[in-house]
């Protein structure tokens, strides 16, 4: 929309004007990803809570001037952080923007959350441990990350705890909804293949953005402050993924489970990937009756809605 004067109307003052001032705002960033999608779903119709969306069109995470701004005119019950700079290899090359997007993105929203007083919601990752372990990591368990990913994801996590009083950080895995995702990936293959190679020797747990955001929704009305694994219930190599994947979508497209070592082969990748992303959702089992689905669920669930 444009005004008299031909200048075009700051993202904030459309936003502002379309507010039901009754309701509960959320300040979704990174609206057009799988989880802020899978939010989105999770909350249409809801009569508490009016989604206040924006994208990197609507909102620079990056600039704290805006960040302020536009907050300060929503003046939200919680900002939900969705926005990342996610593409692993990228990163690698690419570290002063994934540190302004993952690190001073949540830097900026952080400050904005404590002046107007909303709950701050950090999605992170399980890049920030080293991938080499051999049991479930709790939220306990000291971070190493190996790449510029998992490195800027962890200092977006620090910036949090400093700069945010009431804050939840939730860790997730494996991740996959409305968007692009293995699982895609995997369907359309099948449409062009009778075999497909995928790493046997890489183990995590996939988890439904849509089981993510009920999470969310959950700890959002509760004082229950803190950091959170998020992950769906259960343990799979990507291969075994894979092959799940195919049953349930009546493909016949088989899977030949390869080492790491062997696709980098033909595939060298620039961030190394966690041979482990196990995450154990510790503080829930601790502090709440919450549990998510099992990964198989909440599969079977997403394909059955495709």
């Amino acid at each position: 929309m444009q005004r008299n004067d031909g200048m075009k109307r700051p993202a904030y003052m459309e936003i502002r004007k379309g507010m039901n001032r009754y309701m509960k705002k959320l300040l979704i960033t990174g609206c057009n990803g799988q989880l802020g999608r899978a939010l989105n779903a999770l909350y249409e119709g809801n009569r508490e809570y009016e989604l206040i969306n924006t994208d990197v069109a609507d909102l620079d995470i990056t600039d704290v001037e805006q960040v302020l701004k536009l907050t300060g005119q929503v003046k939200p019950y919680a900002i939900v952080n969705c926005a990342a700079h996610t593409a692993v290899d990228k990163c690698e090359t690419d570290g002063d923007n994934a540190y302004r997007i993952n690190a001073i993105g949540p830097r900026n929203l952080s400050i904005a959350a404590r002046r107007y007083g909303a709950k701050m919601v950090q999605v992170s990752t399980d890049y920030v441990f080293d991938g080499q372990g051999t049991r479930p990591l709790t939220e306990f368990d000291a971070p190493a990350p190996r790449s510029m990913y998992g490195r800027t994801k962890l200092a977006g996590e620090n910036f949090v705890k400093e700069f945010s009083d009431e804050h939840f950080i939730i860790r997730t895995a494996w991740l996959y909804g409305d968007g692009k995702n293995f699982v895609k990936t995997m369907l359309r293959l099948a449409e062009t293949h009778d075999e497909v190679r995928v790493v046997r020797d890489q183990v995590g747990s996939p988890t439904s953005a849509a089981e993510l955001a009920k999470m969310i929704a959950y700890l959002l009305p509760t004082d229950n402050y803190g950091l959170f694994h998020g992950t769906c219930e259960g343990v799979c190599s990507w291969a075994d993924f894979a092959a799940e994947i195919f049953r349930l979508a009546g493909k016949k497209t088989h899977v030949e489970g390869i080492t790491t070592a062997e696709y980098e082969a033909g595939t060298p990748t620039a961030a190394p990937r966690p041979a482990y992303s196990v995450l154990d959702n510790y503080m829930l089992r601790l502090t709440t009756d919450y549990s998510f689905a099992r990964w198989e669920d909440a599969i079977r669930e997403y394909i059955a809605q495709m």
